[in-house]
């Protein structure tokens, strides 16, 4: 029978890097998942962060706030409620705009072998 877990994620440490804060909220430690790893991320005004292509698969939602996301050389004005899919081969820049920060949900799912 499937069981049902609770994670508070305003209780997870958050973490500081180059591309701004974060905390894992699903991951095999968190519960159990082994294939795949989801991340809050929050971006201050002028911060980036890096979405690299690779063997994976990656959801990013933008919860709160105000950006871009820079696609194909190409950027996108977004706010809250707005996301993108990005393909195994697939890269994007996402940045918080000037004066303001945001809020994002990463999932990443690697692509699994055939």
């Amino acid at each position: 029978m499937p069981q049902t877990l609770f994670i508070d994620t305003n209780t997870l440490p958050r973490e500081k890097s180059a591309q701004g804060e974060f905390t894992h909220v699903l991951n095999e430690q968190l519960a159990g998942a082994k294939n795949v790893v989801g991340t809050l991320r929050w971006l201050k005004s002028g911060e980036l962060f890096r979405a690299e292509a690779a063997n994976k698969h990656q959801l990013l939602y933008l919860m709160e706030g105000k950006g871009s996301i820079d696609l194909e050389n190409k950027k996108h004005e977004v706010e809250k409620g707005m996301g993108i899919y990005l393909g195994p081969s697939e890269s994007a820049l996402v940045q918080a705009g000037p004066g303001a920060s945001l809020k994002l949900f990463h999932l990443v799912v690697p692509q699994v072998p055939k």
